[in-house]
């Protein structure tokens, strides 16, 4: 049997560029091309203040109550109008007209860049206060992410509504949780993209909480980067983050109620 040579290579080419980067990536990053990127908050106008305020005073009146309507509600989302939040009816919706004026905020530039270790594990390695992603490897044949932790393990797909704090946006989850007599340690990890596709997103939460039930560590971060060539960044390999850079040759002379958290579930 005869092959036409350059259609042969051609096809190989593109059946291994194709099966370069793991699926959860694909669309979001390109492997060894860092990308600029933004860590941030969520803020509100500051008018929802005085409700919020308002909301926290009730609550204190009937902790118990507001836990258990809490729970009912959908993660990230303000919660349902109800007499015993404090609120007049006018007073929720206005606040609910002020919660849709929300805004991404960024607080810190950071760099983004997925690579492949020599062991076949992929890494977001990352710059800044993002740097803590740098620390979990994603595994993808067994499609789990490893940290120091243990492995976090997927779970049910995130379909964030237009609500949610940080807007409508779906990608993939992954958690490890873990209890002990010294207490529970959770850290999950999400990766997707907004909807319109135009922003990716990253999202981390790692937390420690002791047997008496005293929160430990409570640390959280979300972080946006354009999709696309829109937000390459030409970057000298020194400079990449998960690089080491090298040493310079010797001188010459001697970091919202009523809505829930902002944060992957858990």
């Amino acid at each position: 049997m005869k092959f036409h040579l350059p259609l042969l290579a051609a096809t190989l080419v593109s059946v291994v560029t194709a099966a370069d980067t793991p699926k959860i990536f694909a669309g979001l990053f390109t492997k060894d091309t860092p990308v600029a990127a933004q860590v941030g908050i969520v803020l509100p106008p500051p008018e929802i203040d005085k409700y919020v305020a308002k909301v926290e005073a009730a609550a204190r009146l009937d902790t118990k109550w507001f836990k258990e309507y809490s729970a009912q509600a959908k993660p990230g989302v303000p919660l349902p109008f109800h007499e015993k939040l404090g609120l007049t009816k006018e007073e929720y919706d206005e606040y609910i007209k002020l919660w849709a004026k929300r805004e991404f905020k960024s607080v810190e530039d950071v760099n983004l860049l997925l690579r492949e270790t020599l062991g076949g594990a992929w890494i977001i390695a990352a710059t800044g206060s993002a740097s803590n992603l740098s620390n979990l490897r994603y595994d993808e044949k067994s499609d789990v992410f490893r940290s120091p932790n243990g492995e976090l393990k997927r779970i049910e797909n995130i379909k964030a509504d237009a609500d949610s704090i940080l807007g409508a946006w779906s990608g993939s989850e992954w958690r490890f949780e873990e209890e002990t007599s010294l207490g529970k340690t959770k850290e999950n990890i999400a990766i997707g993209s907004f909807e319109g596709n135009k922003y990716g997103l990253v999202v981390y939460r790692f937390q420690e909480v002791s047997s008496e039930g005293t929160r430990i560590v409570d640390k959280s971060i979300a972080v946006r980067f354009e999709l696309g060539k829109a937000g390459h960044l030409k970057v000298a390999a020194a400079e990449q983050p998960g690089k080491t850079k090298p040493a310079a040759a010797p001188a010459a002379t001697p970091a919202t109620k009523p809505a829930t958290k902002t944060t992957p579930k858990h």
